[in-house]
């Protein structure tokens, strides 16, 4: 199978989308015969729609979207047939993990993307993409829509992504795929060293981990809350923040362990999230807004249960008494908090629920596993 991979941005830029552009990008070079990346992509004209973006937000107090705008998803296509006649190899697949970039592509090749989310999924759900002029809502639905007519298999990370595109869309359900996506993350552990790991956490302190940059879309306040009452209760608890800086009134409770932001890129990154992750007994994430959540996966990949939210398209990344716990978005701190002491006050308990996490990974949320499933789709399906 010979891929070419379409990406607006540099697909060994492994801080682009959290690394899943790097990480999706060396999962298909394993599977493809040849692996052709058709990225960079030229930006100068997104970076002149600037203007019409600041416009908007100063004088129509609206927010307009630079990627949906025709005159750029027509450079990008343009763009990408001069690169497909100077390929070193005529592939048998377009390939992207974004729908932007190939939305106005006109090739003889089919078309495949995997992606998290619908434009009628995110409008509405996340900051970005609320009070949306007319302009771009108008735009995002067209694009949607031709993107999903034009392309041969939509693969998408959750069900909740896929459920948007049969239902505002209308797609055929034969076309609609769902393949998780995997722990951005490397790992070489094996089940004996997650029992190992699982069994040095401390098991008088209750060590929970706050993983995220957007504090308050990722539910910073609900975590907070939790620990500070745990610690009311009588169950000594952690917090341990990472990758934003906790948005409270007036000093820091002493419970609550602030990190910053720590980059995957370095080494020293690398090594702070992971000496977190072995030392945590829960990742806590109690997003009001989801559209799947690459962190579940790479808590799962060191044993640690999530605790979220029933929000778009995490019910996918995390399945109840399997890899962690879900809440609606009005439990009460109380639930929250029934849970964790229910399970950490029964340590063979949680060790199940642990160990499970990583089974979890291992069979249904790490990329091997979700390559190969993509591999078989695309050669079952449009092959």
């Amino acid at each position: 199978m010979k891929i070419a991979y379409v990406t607006q941005h540099d697909p060994k830029d492994i801080a682009q989308f959290s690394g899943v552009n790097y990480y999706m990008a060396e999962t298909l070079r394993t599977y493809s015969q040849t692996y052709e990346p058709l990225g960079p992509l030229d930006m100068r004209l997104f970076k002149l729609l600037k203007l019409k973006e600041f416009y908007y937000k100063s004088v129509a107090h609206k927010s307009y979207l630079r990627n949906r705008e025709p005159a750029l998803l027509h450079y990008y296509a343009w763009q990408l047939n001069q690169k497909l006649k100077q390929a070193t190899t005529v592939p048998d697949v377009i390939f992207s993990p974004e729908t932007v970039p190939v939305a106005h592509l006109d090739c003889p090749q089919p078309i495949v993307f995997w992606v998290d989310a619908t434009f009628a999924g995110m409008r509405d759900f996340y900051g970005k993409f609320t009070n949306l002029c007319s302009e771009t809502i108008r735009q995002g639905h067209r694009m949607e829509q031709r993107v999903l007519e034009r392309c041969s298999l939509a693969i998408y990370a959750s069900d909740w992504a896929a459920k948007s595109a049969m239902h505002h869309y209308n797609v055929p359900p034969e076309k609609v795929k769902v393949v998780p996506f995997g722990a951005n993350i490397e790992c070489s552990r094996s089940f004996d060293d997650i029992q190992q790991i699982v069994q040095s956490r401390d098991k008088i302190v209750c060590k929970l981990l706050f993983l995220g940059v957007d504090w308050v879309r990722k539910g910073g306040d609900v975590a907070l809350r939790v620990a500070r009452e745990l610690n009311a209760q009588g169950l000594r608890t952690e917090l341990t923040v990472i990758g934003c800086q906790p948005q409270i009134e007036g000093a820091l409770p002493e419970f609550v362990k602030p990190l910053g932001f720590v980059s995957k890129a370095t080494e020293a990154g690398r090594r702070t999230i992971q000496n977190a992750l072995m030392e945590s007994h829960f990742l806590i994430l109690p997003s009001v807004a989801e559209c799947f959540g690459i962190v579940f996966c790479e808590a799962s990949s060191y044993g640690v249960p999530s605790i979220a939210t029933k929000v778009g398209g995490i019910p996918t990344a995390v399945k109840d008494d399997r890899n962690g716990k879900l809440f609606p978005l009005d439990a009460s701190i109380q639930d929250y908090c029934t849970f964790i002491i229910d399970t950490f006050s029964d340590y063979s308990r949680y060790t199940d629920l642990a160990l499970s996490s990583f089974d979890d990974y291992q069979t249904r949320l790490n990329w091997s596993v979700s390559g190969k499933a993509v591999k078989q789709l695309i050669h079952d399906h449009v092959l």
